[in-house]
């Protein structure tokens, strides 16, 4: 099968187009013709090597997280899906590669796609919708009357949590630029600040939630926003002890999170606030409870630009660029 290749890791690498056997198919897993994988920022910083401490791929490696595709075979153990069942998921770690024509999944991690979106639309959903129902849900218990903070509103986690934040009924803040604020308040932000010319910090006071996703200096202006015990969920680090034990990093692992984590978690702890970090998992069974909120309309899927199997290498760049408005996606088939 075709598929895009990481050889080496490396700042901007250029993944190598190139045949690769299909998936060897296990017991538990289903295999997905692909037609269409979402690109997502996970995708640039595993080719640039930033993950390998809590990733350790083994190269070569196709890359890709978002599949929406059809069932062409299945595991001797799988019972929830037949051959020809249109399916989306995030394929599971240490399991990816939707950036060929097959990927095998898992699945616990599958989903009937959404009866009311094409398959390009499906495959913008997963990585992000997790992301963000995993913060918002899971960790921080969001609720009708509170309030949020979603950085980067018109990014693909913050379309998806923006629109999430309202159904659950709570008021929501967020930053973008000048010419999105109209893209956040069609998805029902209710307080826009424009990150050239405002400060969230000055504007924003006593929110009960923040999902963190941009860098340090944004960290620390986002524990100011919080009232006392509210929860500051981040996406984009410093990975705490916590996740380190998730994931059983070994020792010396654990102790660089701990490292990286002791100022932020100090500073929460001296404010009355939580402080945790997530990398999200991959779950059929959260799909399956978004599926009912796409096919009902209470959430859209925003996606900024679809590129040809033969333009991967362009779409990794335009997502890293970080000027995507929703998602990007590419269409194998």
């Amino acid at each position: 099968m075709k598929a895009y290749i990481l050889d080496r890791y490396g700042k901007k690498a250029q993944l190598r187009a190139g045949t690769v056997p299909e998936p060897e198919l296990r017991e538990d897993e289903v295999l997905i013709q692909v037609h269409a994988s979402g690109v997502n920022l996970l995708d640039s910083k595993i080719r640039d090597g930033e993950f390998k401490l809590i990733l350790p791929y083994r190269l070569p490696l196709a890359l890709g997280h978002d599949v929406a595709g059809v069932v062409t075979k299945l595991g001797s153990r799988v019972r929830q899906f037949k051959v020809g069942d249109e399916v989306y998921a995030r394929a599971d770690d240490f399991r990816i590669g939707t950036f060929a024509e097959f990927v095998a999944v898992k699945e616990g991690s599958l989903a009937l796609k959404p009866n009311n979106i094409s398959m390009e639309e499906a495959a913008s959903i997963p990585l992000v919708g997790l992301t963000v129902w995993q913060a918002l849900v899971e960790k921080a218990g969001l609720k009708k009357g509170q309030k949020v903070f979603i950085q980067a509103g018109s990014g693909g986690v913050g379309t998806f949590a923006i629109q999430l934040a309202k159904h659950l009924g709570a008021t929501v803040a967020t930053t973008t630029s000048t010419t999105n604020i109209a893209l956040v308040k069609s998805l029902g932000a209710d307080i826009v600040i424009d990150y050239k010319t405002e400060d969230a910090e000055q504007i924003l006071s006593g929110y009960d939630v923040v999902l963190h996703s941009q860098d340090a200096k944004m960290l620390e202006k986002s524990l100011n926003v919080l009232k006392p015990g509210g929860k500051l969920i981040s996406i984009s680090g410093p990975p705490d002890l916590e996740f380190a034990e998730e994931i059983k990093a070994p020792w010396f692992v654990k102790q660089v999170m701990r490292v990286l984590s002791f100022g932020t978690r100090r500073k929460a702890k001296r404010r009355n606030l939580s402080f945790s970090f997530l990398f999200m998992k991959a779950s059929g069974s959260q799909l399956r409870q978004i599926t009912p909120l796409i096919e009902s309309g209470a959430i859209r899927p925003v996606v900024d630009k679809v590129f040809p199997f033969a333009s991967t290498n362009d779409a990794l760049a335009y997502v890293a660029s970080g000027r995507a408005k929703g998602k990007v996606v590419i269409k194998v088939l």
